[in-house]
Formats: structure tokens, sequence, C-alpha cells
């Protein structure tokens, strides 16, 4: 389509991702797609979603797996951020608890409410704080996951077992939301592909087509059979997170760069350490960050840092800094210390934030998205968090629109149901995240004792499930099922190395692979997964581009 047609109708179709039919549709198509996103992340997703159910003609590729960068690594929190109240930006805060009431409404089976306890060891905390939540609880209106309170010190000991008892004068309660932002991800790409949106991971922009000087598309290349062919499109959006200055140099190889690169590190602890239903935040460490000790999927996450990196990496690696920093601040607030020992896998993943003219300290620069079209109309779509995806993707298709020439259409996405999305959990209580799949998952897992049984001892993962992530949810390999499908390498890295065999295994039989694919999907995953053991002498290191890039 050209600039100034009209757009396609809508086209609901409620079908599985499959990469071999999808891969096909863009080598082969004829057409002009109205918008084409680069980039697989919340920021792509959103846009794609936003895009397909506004009836445009939509593709997305993905040079990796979906959410295989920063939008797998997230303190899994849907919040409203309480460091940008301190901030002083309450429009960010306002549009993020916003943004928040919506994805608890869409996507009920990924997303629920989470009490925070604040802790507090000096007696003009308990105030102060409670102050600050109860502006937070008034922000979000209608949308507020619950009031705040005040707790005393035997209440903050009930909410949190395990705090450090010593000096402890009481505490502040609130209320946020917690997900899985792998899985949301997943259901996104879903969600799109249900509203005629045609996807497809590994699959890399190589260059930009222009025409007098303007992007009218993309050349692309399928990173498993090394094939190239052309993607014509109205409007490109670039949406690569911690990569995007890298597509802007195909547009403009003298283009300055707009992100600086932030590093996160979060530790995972068994859930021994904080037993109960309630999170620990820490309103300020030793680097002006807030902290948090989370339970997640029978698991306790604690992060995170912000280290300003050089240069972006498909597989960051956390410091041995960053590791103690973490270790440190939770033995100062638990009364279990944990060891290096005790920790089950550490994960890092790295923020895009807007390149500022003078910053000395990544922690203190914003989060509010930015969108930019450069001299060739080549659109770029930065920064931002995951609670308001929804709103990136919206602001996006808007600017697009604008840059094609296309009449606006209205945006329907604050009501819009997410795949998957359902209110009842399954029989299986690990199922739920699935939603509404989860019973065709059940089905399939009935069908043999085989597919009903779990993996390995240490996780619930069924061998059914990794069935569905071939069949439905484009997993290509191990490290797809393992890392994002099922989130087993950041709950026990360890283990997810021994159950990688049996995962290459029932990949193989559904792919048509054979025992080379399966030994070099092992080798190729264990050599990843060791960068997630903290006790392990290879963990600090990056993996060899062959890991990287398969």
């Amino acid at each position: 389509m050209r600039c100034g047609e009209a757009p396609s109708k809508p086209r609901i179709l409620p079908a599985f991702m499959q990469r071999d039919s999808a891969l096909e549709r863009l080598r082969h198509s004829t057409e002009t797609f109205d918008i084409v996103v680069i980039g697989g992340g919340a920021s792509g997703l959103g846009a794609a979603v936003e895009a397909a159910t506004r009836g445009y003609r939509v593709a997305l590729i993905e040079q990796s797996d979906f959410a295989k960068g920063t939008s797998s690594r997230s303190t899994k929190l849907v919040h409203g951020g309480v460091r940008y109240l301190k901030q002083g930006n309450v429009a960010l805060v306002l549009s993020a608890l916003r943004e928040r009431g919506y994805l608890h409404r869409n996507a009920p089976h990924l997303v629920h409410d989470l009490s925070f306890v604040i802790p507090s060891y000096t007696w003009w905390e308990v105030p102060y704080y409670a102050t600050g939540m109860a502006l937070y609880d008034r922000l979000a209106g209608r949308e507020s996951f619950g009031r705040s309170q005040r707790l005393s010190r035997t209440a903050t000991l009930e909410q949190l077992a395990t705090i450090e008892p010593a000096g402890l004068t009481g505490g502040v309660l609130y209320h946020d939301g917690q997900f899985d932002d792998a899985r949301l991800a997943i259901n996104l790409a879903q969600t799109a592909a249900d509203h005629g949106a045609t996807l497809v991971n590994y699959c890399a922009c190589v260059a930009l087509r222009k025409e007098a000087g303007r992007v009218t598309g993309i050349e692309a290349r399928d990173l498993e059979s090394g094939t190239e062919f052309t993607i014509q499109a109205s409007a490109v959006i670039n949406a690569t997170g911690v990569f995007v200055d890298a597509v802007r140099a195909l547009d403009d190889p003298t283009a300055p760069p707009i992100v600086t690169v932030s590093q996160g590190t979060h530790v995972v602890l068994p859930r021994r350490f904080l037993p109960g239903s309630s999170a620990l935040m820490v309103p300020r460490t030793a680097d002006g960050r807030v902290l948090f000790a989370i339970p997640w999927r029978g698991a306790v996450v604690v992060g995170t840092t912000d280290t300003p990196v050089p240069d972006a990496s498909s597989e960051p690696r956390a410091f041995a800094a960053e590791c103690e920093f973490l270790l440190e601040h939770a033995r100062k607030y638990l009364a279990i210390d944990p060891q290096e020992e005790d920790v089950l896998s550490v994960f890092a993943g790295l923020r895009p934030l807007v390149k500022p003219v003078r910053a000395r300290n990544t922690a203190k620069l914003s989060r509010d998205h930015t969108i930019v079209a450069s001299a060739s109309q080549l659109i770029t779509l930065t920064g931002g968090k995951w609670t308001t995806y929804r709103k990136m993707g919206e602001d996006a298709v808007d600017f697009a629109e604008n840059i094609a020439g296309f009449e606006h259409r209205s945006s329907s996405t604050t009501t819009l149901s997410i795949h998957g999305s359902s209110r009842e959990g399954s029989a299986v209580p690990h199922l739920t995240s699935y939603g509404s799949d989860a019973a065709a998952i059940l089905e399939l897992a009935g069908t043999s004792p085989t597919l009903g049984a779990a993996v390995h001892p240490a996780f619930e993962l069924l061998a059914a499930e990794v069935i569905w992530h071939a069949r439905h949810e484009m997993a290509r390999t191990v490290e797809d099922v393992l890392a994002r499908r099922s989130r087993a390498l950041i709950l026990d890295a360890r283990a997810s190395i021994e159950a990688a065999p049996e995962v290459a295994r029932l990949l193989a039989g559904e792919l048509g692979r054979d025992q080379n694919w399966i030994t070099d999907q092992v080798r190729i995953y264990t050599e990843l997964a060791r960068g997630y053991v903290l006790t392990d002498p290879a963990s600090r290191t990056r993996p060899s581009a062959e890991t990287t890039a398969r």
C-alpha cells in the first residue's frame, strides 16, 4: 500500500503462531505492508498489537527470540514507579499507574496484586514513607490495587517473617503489580497474530530499502536458512531496544547515538529467604536506587542494580561487584544471610535510556519513551518500561500514521483482551500462566504418560508444554523453552542445564531435527546457562559468538 491509501479491514484470526507458515508469507508476499516492526521485545510487540488491532497489515521480525533481551530480564513488576515519584515525575507515574490497571484487566492470568513492605529502622521513616505511599494511592485512584497502611513492628514481622529484627521499628505496606515478563511477550505476539499480523523470530534486518530517499521497506535474512528477502512497507518502526542505534546506522552511518546503556542485575534465592506472600522494598540503596526482594514462582528475586556499560550485548553478564552489592543488601535486611552458594541464578538485562546531553548517573535518567523519525522517515521507538508498553505502541502507531499518510484510526487496546486472558485458574496451578490455553496443554499432556511427566524433578515443566512451545509459540531452541517459554533458567540455572538434554530431545522430535542438532543444542545451552551460575568461573564472561547467534 502506498501513502494515503486506505488501510485494510481488521482481520481477526484465532490462530496460533507457526514460524514456517509465517516465514513463507513474508518471503513470498508481493503486497506492501502498512507497517513493519523491527524488534520483538515489549515495545515492538506493543506496536505490532496496536497496529494489527487498528486493521493495518503488519509484519514483525526479531533477530533472536521474542523477549530475548531486556524484556525477559525485568524485576517482574507492573508498577507506577515509586522512585519516579520521588524525582517529581508525576506525569510518568500517573501514566504508568493507568497502564498498570489496563494490563491487570486485559491479562489477568499473568498480572496480579502483590503487597510490598518498606521496613523502618529509624523513627522518622514510617511517617515519611507512609506519606509518599498515600500520594501513590491517590494518584492510582480507581486503578488502585489496595490502600497503603502503616505497620507496627509486630505487624511488619508478620508480613516479613525473615526480616532483620534488630532495630526494626515498624513498616509501611503498599500494593503494586507482579507479572511474568517473557510469558506476556509471547502472549502479545500471539495477540498480534490473532489479529492478522505476521511475526517471525530468528529473522534479522540487514538493510533498509529506500526510494527517493525515503524508507520503503527492509531487507531481511532468515537466520535459520540464511535466505534473504525483501519486505515492502509504508512505514518502518525500529523498536530494537538497546540496539536501536545499530538499525539507525543502517539508515544513516553518520547518525549520532541516541541511547545510553545501563545494566540491571538480579540474583535469585530459594524461597526460604522470604517465605511469606509479601515483597520487601528498600527505598534507598547506596547508589540511590530502589531495591526489591520479591517472591516469584517459588523463588525470591532480588534486584536491581544500575551499572553503566559501554556497549550493548545480546547476552549481558552480571558483574561480580553487582552480585556482591545485591547480596550485601540482602544480608542487611534479611535475618538469614544469603551466601554465594545459595544463589540459584543470576541474570542481567540492559536498559535503553534516551541519551542526555550531560548525565553521570543513569539511575537518575527518566524512563519516558521517545519516538523520532530520521530524514528518510525511519521511525525509532526507544526508552520506556514494560508497564507502559501499550502506550508506547499506541504513540508509535499514531506517529506511523502521520509518516505514511494514513487516516487516523482510534486505538482499542485499553480494553483489548490479551491472548490467553482468563480469570480462572488451572487444575494444574503452574499452568495458570497460559490462561485459556492451559486446557489444551492439559489435553495434550493426557495423551500419553510421557507428555504428562515433568522434564526434570526441579521443575513443574511438563513434556507437553515443550511440545506446545514448539507447535504454537515459535520455540526453536532449548534456550527458547528453558529461558522464556518456561522460566527454568532464571529459577535454577544448574537444574536447567540438567533438563536441557530432555528438552532438546522433545524439540528435535517436534521440529524434525537429528542427533547432531540435539548434541549442539545441549552444548550451546550449557555454555549459556553457566553464565547464570554465580559460583561458576565462567559466569562473569560473555558467551561465544556461536552461542549468541547460533
